[in-house]
């Protein structure tokens, strides 16, 4: 199991100063890091992506070979979000007729073009109107970790 504190450490000590104002966040799943920082009130999104494109590509060149996981990298500028590369990983899931009818509700209204991307626009509502639990959740996870690691083995 991958340690979160060591893919932390290790983008805090390869990206650059100067890039961001303060230690990039970085976040991961299973199959994706995603590194995102802060960019200086002066800077704009278009340049810094382009003047630090061959950088991040090596560092994430790196880290993939390191943590067995693809790079993403993300910067927080003026209120927003932008992402310049992330993984779309299919998930599959079997939803009965009241699911599939949510689904199909926002593809008629035009809210999605189609249930896979109204599914994942559930998910973000979800996450954004849930954000307080779902931490909760995750920190609770990270203890039955911690017990589970703490407990006998077989063998």
């Amino acid at each position: 199991m991958l340690d979160p504190e060591s893919v932390v450490t290790y983008f805090a000590r390869k990206v650059p100063d100067g890039w961001f104002t303060g230690t990039p966040r970085v976040q991961m799943d299973g199959d994706e890091i995603l590194c995102v920082g802060e960019l200086p009130v002066e800077a704009t999104v278009p340049a810094f992506r382009e003047s630090t494109r061959d950088e991040r590509m090596a560092i994430a060149a790196e880290a993939e070979g390191r943590f067995g996981r693809k790079v993403s990298w993300g910067v927080e500028h003026g209120g927003g979000l932008t992402l310049f590369t992330s993984l779309g990983a299919p998930v599959m899931t079997r939803l009965r007729l009241p699911e599939r009818a949510v689904l199909d509700t926002l593809v008629d209204a035009g809210v999605a073009r189609s249930r896979s991307e109204a599914l994942a626009w559930c998910v973000k509502l979800v996450g954004r109107h849930q954000a307080e639990w779902l931490t909760d959740l995750r920190e609770a996870l990270v203890s039955v970790e911690k017990v589970r690691a703490e407990g006998p083995t077989l063998g």
